[in-house]
């Protein structure tokens, strides 16, 4: 008996080192991730890296992109995150600007699309996915009003529309920004702020969520709402009767990106959730709430989704996005604000 005991402890021994542990959580180490990712994605995220680096616990702070900018550059002199995930690159790229971010390049990065990747150096920040500006139409609320389905952007400025059209806020969501961004550089600025003082007239109220005007032309609170490509898919989807429209005279866009902050206590660990965002796993974790995604041949295209979305994203400088950003947004405030939903 002495002998079996012996070997069972030999065995048991050996076994313990050989064979694999998992890492406990008192060994994982806590990375805070500034993020714009909906809800509903933080969940596969924080799993998809902590299993890609185990030894990282991911602790999400989660806001809408304007406010998680907002906060990141008020805490610029003394930054309280590790990383920045999901947000608009038009963000990072301002981050970059005033020497917030960590130089690195994720391994694997040149194999992303050029759109994707940071294309001055120094390199500090990849893209994930793209967002596009789209118009969610409920055609049983239009068809009421004898509203005209909009092809154009000129169209959301008929009569039948006044009060019926809803679009985020700009300095509050990222998706506001890209559409006025879009706007201004699509059609010119003199042109673009005429357009908005037009659409102005019109718009029921500016929503402080890049999805809450899509839900609500869903639901038929509203005839028209300016929202993503995505959530107008999903909308749809559900059973809304909506028209999902990418203008044809091209609409606005932006990318959602990552990077690593400057000042990161955690920098090895840092790049290695960094690198697993470039592989073709993270970009089919992307590709489940995104119709284009950074890694090529990497698609997953929802039903309902537009058509000629990809085709119509305008000529879309981001750096021109960064570097306007607070002037545009005072302007837009000046003009528009009066009708800012209460947040």
């Amino acid at each position: 008996m002495k002998i079996l005991g012996l070997l069972a402890l030999t065995l048991a021994m050996t076994s313990s080192l050989t064979a694999p542990t998992a890492v406990s959580a008192a060994e994982r180490t806590k990375l805070t991730i500034y993020t714009a990712l909906e809800n509903d994605q933080l969940g596969p995220f924080k799993a998809g890296i902590e299993r890609a680096v185990p030894e990282v616990e991911v602790v999400w702070v989660r806001d809408s992109t304007g406010i998680i900018t907002a906060r990141f550059l008020a805490e610029k002199d003394n930054p309280r995150a590790d990383m920045v995930m999901g947000l608009a690159a038009s963000s990072l790229l301002m981050f970059e600007k005033q020497g917030l971010l960590a130089t690195y390049e994720p391994k694997g990065a040149d194999a992303l699309k050029p759109a994707f990747r940071d294309a001055k150096a120094p390199y500090t920040w990849t893209g994930t996915d793209a967002s596009i500006g789209v118009v969610c139409f409920n055609t049983a609320e239009a068809e009421k009003d004898k509203a005209r389905t909009p092809v154009r952007w000129a169209d959301l400025l008929a009569p039948e529309l006044k009060g019926k059209v809803v679009m985020p806020h700009p300095a509050s969501s990222g998706t506001g920004y890209l559409l006025v961004a879009g706007w201004l550089q699509g059609m010119g600025e003199e042109a673009g702020w005429a357009f908005m003082d037009k659409l102005h007239e019109n718009i029921a109220a500016y929503l402080h969520s890049g999805s809450a005007p899509c839900v609500q032309a869903a639901r038929g609170e509203r005839t028209a709402g300016l929202s993503l490509d995505m959530r107008g898919a999903s909308e749809k989807t559900k059973g809304a009767p909506l028209a999902v429209i990418v203008p044809e005279d091209g609409t606005g866009w932006d990318e959602e990106a990552y990077a690593i902050v400057a000042t990161t206590k955690q920098l090895d660990l840092a790049r290695k959730v960094a690198d697993w965002g470039a592989t073709r796993a993270a970009n089919e974790l992307y590709a489940k709430s995104y119709a284009v995604v950074a890694y090529p041949g990497v698609a997953t295209v929802p039903a309902n989704y537009p058509a000629n979305a990809e085709a119509a994203m305008i000529k879309n400088d981001l750096g021109w996005m960064a570097d306007n950003r607070e002037r545009v947004l005072a302007e837009w405030s000046r003009r528009y604000e009066a009708k800012a939903a209460k947040k």
